[in-house]
């Protein structure tokens, strides 16, 4: 069913963030890129927040800190140094960085500041070593042209990308320092976006900005939006980390799908009377009734010593299995909760029961010593006694905020477009001046030398393009949105081969493959960059092209010339081709007496199954063709 946003009150803010190209990372000159071996250094810290000025500790980092987890750290010589691992403060902002940020400002028409303070923001979630991301305000206002409409932007910021997190552990976090301190450009849309679909054409156009620079890093997780969502009657979430553009409108409308039915939970439980002071922290211990259980989760748990825990939902019978939107039920919500504050592998609860071994029978006990009724709900947990007590204070903490409606939350983003819980959404407490960086000034004349420099605009691009290499408006869109800008141009300057075969390729060829599972981002630049230039020469012929791409993919360590042996797309003579032709003529002499010159199609599909990517299909046509029209005339 499709939903009418503008009766939703739907607002919608995205946050940009992308990486820059640059010469060292924002605060040290160390290569700013992704170590592929082996760690050369580990170290573990802890972190715990910090009041501020005012005495407020900021409810994300307590939350974090609550976990009560520690990190790993790893790290490598050529990646990292003592700043990245809080052992040397920080140099000097990277200028490049910093113009990079002022030249986007000034193609969206912002306002860049007379002097750049750097801030640190409370980070203890581990993905910093210092507990808090140094960050600076560039520009403010500004606008993008999505259509004929205009969209406001907020901020423009210049921050430090987080540590890579490599693996858990119990409550320790692997982090790998490689990415930390890349420079990342953040830029923040106002709340002036109504619906899914724009939001997503909103995206596109940062990023087609962006990439117009030709200075921003390209591939999987150079680039992420992060979505604030809010209904009229819900609540402002923050979706984070979203990192494919075409999940953007998807994410959007589960949102708004999921606060809907969180509301109507809400006017349900209103109608059935409930009140925040039933829904106690009365955790019973039940362990006794599944003595005898055949729910191995359970038996794990109380052979590790553990306990199972109960607490009741007075009057949630039927809502805590309400489905939000496919895939998420109010009970992942409990769940979400007891797994992060609890550190539990997840609840049992009465709307799913029996099942997972636990039977009718535990079932009726379980009620039984609950004194539940009929309208009641129940909520187990099995794990080591202080966990299973976290994580039902979890969810009777959720379960009572179910009676406001939408809680203000923090979401992480999952590849299949649904969200779960991630943390409370930040407060206000968390930044405060770097004391270790100095102001850097924005001169008049500097700004002056920025905006006679600036690049051309993606929309002058895609002109350009379909001007200059006569591409049709949709190829050259889609290749201002892919990451092969450079790669296209490179290749047609220094090649003959048709523009719109380089740019179908470098879009529509390379999607059609990462729809079949092959990693497209594992395709250097000069892997494409040579296989044109054979395709150039006749080595191969273009149709080879996807064929040989996906064989490099799966065969990291070959050359290209492998790949064309082992494929079998060695061009074949002009001479064995016609000879080819000769032949399939011959021996189909009825069927071109019968269609005439329609044959070709029919004759050119018994061709090109022995010759596909072996000879130019449209030489192959020219010359079947002509053969065609002579064996007519020696017939006529």
């Amino acid at each position: 069913m499709s939903l009418d946003y503008s009766k939703t009150g739907l607002k919608i803010g995205i946050e940009i963030h992308q990486q820059l190209e640059t010469l060292g990372k924002l605060f040290c000159l160390c290569k700013s890129e992704l170590s592929t071996g082996e760690p050369e250094i580990t170290f573990y810290r802890r972190l715990r927040p910090t009041q501020s000025e005012l005495g407020e500790v900021d409810p994300a980092a307590y939350f974090e800190f609550k976990r009560g987890r520690g990190f790993l750290y790893e790290a490598d010589r050529q990646t990292t140094c003592l700043v990245e691992m809080d052992e040397e403060p920080p140099h000097n902002l990277n200028r490049e960085a910093v113009d990079v940020c002022l030249t986007v400002a000034l193609m969206v028409g912002a306002k860049p500041v007379d002097e750049i303070h750097v801030m640190r923001k409370i980070v203890i979630d581990g993905s910093n070593t210092t507990g808090f991301q140094r960050t600076c305000i560039i520009a403010l206002g500004g606008e993008v042209i999505v259509g004929e409409k205009k969209v406001t932007l907020q901020t423009m910021c210049l921050e430090e990308d987080a540590a890579r997190k490599t693996g858990e552990e119990g409550l320790i976090t692997r982090y790998r320092l490689d990415r930390l301190c890349v420079p990342l450009i953040e830029i923040a849309t106002a709340p002036v976006i109504y619906s899914p679909a724009d939001a997503e054409k909103v995206a596109l156009a940062l990023g087609q900005i962006l990439r117009a620079t030709r200075k921003v890093k390209r591939g999987l997780g150079t680039i992420r939006q992060d979505l604030n969502v809010s209904i009229t009657d819900g609540a402002l979430t923050e979706i984070k980390g979203v990192q494919e553009l075409d999940l953007v409108a998807t994410f959007v409308e589960y949102e708004v799908r999921r606060q809907l039915e969180l509301i109507k939970i809400r006017d349900e439980l209103a109608k059935r009377g409930v009140r925040k002071e039933e829904i106690k922290e009365n955790f019973v211990d039940v362990t006794d009734v599944f003595n005898q259980t055949n729910c191995q989760v359970i038996q794990k748990a109380v052979e590790r010593n553990g306990r199972v825990m109960a607490v009741a939902l007075p009057k949630f019978a039927k809502l805590v299995g309400m489905e939000l939107i496919p895939g998420l039920r109010f009970g992942t919500e409990l769940s979400d909760y007891a797994k992060f504050w609890g550190r539990v592998g997840g609840i049992f609860h009465s709307d799913e029961l029996p099942a997972y071994g636990i039977t009718e029978d535990e079932v009726k006990k379980l009620k039984e010593i609950l004194k539940l009724g009929e309208a009641d709900a129940l909520v187990l947990v099995a794990d080591k006694k202080e966990n299973a007590l976290d994580a039902l204070a979890a969810v009777v903490g959720r379960a009572r905020q179910a009676l406001v409606g939408v809680p203000s939350e923090t979401r992480g983003a999952s590849p299949d477009g649904i969200t779960r819980y991630s943390r409370p959404r930040p407060g206000a407490a968390r930044m405060y001046p770097e004391t270790d960086v100095p102001p850097v000034p924005i001169t008049i004349e500097h700004l002056t030398k920025i905006r006679q420099r600036l690049p051309e605009l993606p929309e002058v691009i895609i002109k350009r393009f379909m001007q200059e290499y006569e591409l049709n408006q949709k190829l050259a869109s889609q290749l201002m949105s892919s990451d092969y800008l450079e790669v296209f141009e490179s290749t047609v300057r220094s090649t003959r081969v048709a523009p719109s075969f380089v740019a179908a390729t470098l879009t529509e060829t390379l999607k059609g493959l990462k729809r079949e599972g092959v990693e497209v981002e594992l395709i250097s630049d000069n892997l494409i960059e040579r296989l044109f230039k054979m395709v150039d020469s006749n080595t191969v012929a273009k149709e080879a092209a996807p064929d040989i791409l996906s064989w490099m993919v799966k065969h990291k360590e070959a050359r290209l010339e492998e790949a064309v042996e082992a494929l079998g797309f060695r061009m074949i003579s002009k001479d064995k081709m016609e000879e080819l032709i000769s032949r399939i003529v011959e021996d189909n002499e009825g069927l071109i007496r019968e269609r005439k010159s329609s044959a070709l199609g029919p004759l050119m599909g018994i061709v090109m199954k022995d010759v596909r990517g072996k000879f130019d299909a449209k030489i192959v046509s020219q010359l079947l063709g002509k053969k065609i029209e002579e064996k007519l005339k020696e017939t006529s």
